[in-house]
């Protein structure tokens, strides 16, 4: 692989940053893995296109004989790995292939089993389905006919629109299989080929890890201990099994947060972007989220203005919008500023602590920015 790292690196002061917020961040970090918090972490910032901190702690594996993590190091993703799933989606929206207001049965005839027949996209995409408990077997990670066989069977739990409750693996899985019905490719390929690879991040970003790659995945560890299977990590199951670099997202959200634009590369319109990550779903609450108001888009989440959000930063603007991995992760971009950040650890980390600690690091990022 080739591929050339799409931001040049800049001095934090020329692109705006105030070092003593970062410097707290550096040592916060530095002090969970003291503490045991988690073995390895990378984090890294980025704004107007260049990228200004980009740097990795601790351990990548511990097991066995520890090995250190490297800027190389690929970490796992887990939901993060949702708005790149949604973003191949996109491009199909902007080719005319596929629209949110769509039936998911318009594209998965078989979907309108079990009384789904009227679902669209867009319910989807906001967790609003019905079927928030829903997946798959692991059978299907390699056959991806079971896959769509398996999801179109998915049975709802409540009536869609109705409520909001996060689709942890289920509504991806659907957008996945769309993505297949409409382009007659891997869903992993479309991610690769449509917005990874021309954003010149294919060493940086993988939705299924190549064999020859592997060896730089970083072991996860306070979950289930499948997840550092070759199996795995070569499926790239929509909802949860991306692996990258801090920087790859960071770049990722650079474009995102400048309406589709990276350097000189267009991927998105602005006007895409602005739909997809404003917020749909006003101040209804997340019954999966202890009943937080999420601010969901079309793959991001939305800061707002509410008191409480989870990951993006209590001192956010309110425009800010991200993603994040279960227990581990977070990424972000900031349009009012240009910067997007992106903070990865290898541990599955239970609340209240997880939330409490990406609160202070974004909060510490945006303390930053001048």
């Amino acid at each position: 692989m080739t591929a050339q790292y799409p931001l040049p690196e800049a001095n934090l002061q020329d692109l705006g940053f105030s070092s003593a917020p970062l410097d707290h961040l550096d040592a916060l970090i530095r002090g969970h893995i003291l503490e045991g918090r988690y073995p390895g972490a990378q984090i890294a910032l980025a704004r107007h296109g260049k990228l200004a901190l980009y740097r990795t702690y601790g351990n990548a594996r511990v097991e066995g004989g520890a090995v250190a993590a490297d800027e190389r190091s690929l970490f796992l993703l887990y939901s993060q790995t949702k708005v790149l799933t949604s973003s191949a989606l996109w491009t199909l929206v902007e080719e005319g292939k596929v629209s949110f207001m769509d039936k998911v049965s318009d594209h998965l005839p078989e979907f309108a089993a079990r009384g789904k027949g009227d679902i669209t996209l867009q319910q989807v995409m906001t967790h609003q389905g019905g079927f928030p408990s829903a997946g798959v077997t692991e059978a299907s990670w390699a056959d991806h006919a079971t896959m769509r066989a398996e999801v179109c069977d998915f049975s709802l739990e409540w009536t869609p629109g109705s409520r909001l409750q996060y689709h942890g693996q289920s509504a991806h899985l659907v957008q996945a299989m769309v993505i297949e019905a409409a382009t007659g490719q891997d869903y992993r390929d479309v991610i690769r080929t449509r917005v990874v690879e021309p954003l010149g991040l294919g060493n940086d970003i993988f939705v299924g890890v190549p064999a020859d790659q592997q060896g730089r995945c970083a072991d996860t560890y306070g979950r289930e201990p499948r997840e550092n299977m070759a199996a795995f990590r070569a499926a790239g199951l929509p909802s949860g099994g991306g692996y990258a670099t801090a920087r790859g997202m960071a770049a990722f959200y650079q474009m995102l947060g400048h309406g589709g634009r990276l350097g000189g590369t267009r991927v998105f319109s602005p006007r895409l972007i602005a739909y997809v990550a404003r917020n749909h779903t006003a101040e209804s609450p997340d019954l999966a989220m202890t009943e937080i108001p999420m601010h969901r888009g079309l793959g991001p989440h939305v800061r707002g203005e509410s008191d409480r959000i989870r990951g993006l930063g209590t001192i956010a603007y309110p425009g800010t919008f991200g993603h994040g991995g279960v227990g581990s992760s977070y990424s972000w971009a900031d349009p009012s500023s240009g910067v997007s950040f992106t903070y990865l650890t290898n541990f599955v980390s239970p609340d209240p602590w997880h939330s409490m600690r990406l609160d202070r690091v974004a909060n510490l990022v945006h303390a930053a920015i001048d």
